[in-house]
């Protein structure tokens, strides 16, 4: 079964993003992937407040892959679809579209930790996060884990 991927993010690209080669920069395709990661995992906890459930998130694994340059006023959307679910993580992938021409500009992929924020350890993932997550789940049901 197919899952639709989740839009995460909506924005555009700023003249001071960019480079001295006119192109935007690393650093804002990572804060654009970053900003996503949040919608997505505030989605899946169910709040955007994760200190008052003492449980937050901790990436462990981050890729990106440049697919087309970005200029100056493009408009992008993000769209996340989680692609494996384990005992205590999640992997996701991030996928940045032009928004008006829905060209693929870069790719994220993502492991990231539920984490105890008082014991600054891995935890397992609560059962409502795992649902959530398993809705996402790209083409791989049987990848969920128990």
């Amino acid at each position: 079964m197919s899952r639709e991927p989740r839009v995460t993010f909506a924005g555009v690209t700023h003249p001071w993003m960019c480079d001295v080669m006119g192109h935007v920069n690393v650093r804002h395709y990572a804060a654009m992937f970053d900003d996503a990661s949040f919608q997505l995992l505030g989605y899946l906890a169910g709040t955007g407040q994760e200190t008052e459930t003492g449980r937050g998130w901790a990436d462990a694994r981050f890729v990106m892959e440049y697919k087309r340059e970005l200029s100056a006023g493009t408009l992008v959307t993000i769209r996340t679809q989680v692609t494996r679910i384990g005992r205590s993580s999640l992997t996701y992938r991030h996928e940045m579209s032009g928004t008006l021409d829905g060209a693929l500009r870069a790719e994220a992929e993502v492991v990231t930790v539920r984490f105890d924020l008082s014991a600054r350890a891995p935890t397992a993932l609560e059962p409502e996060i795992r649902e959530r997550a398993g809705a996402l789940l790209r083409n791989h049901p049987e990848k969920a884990s128990p």
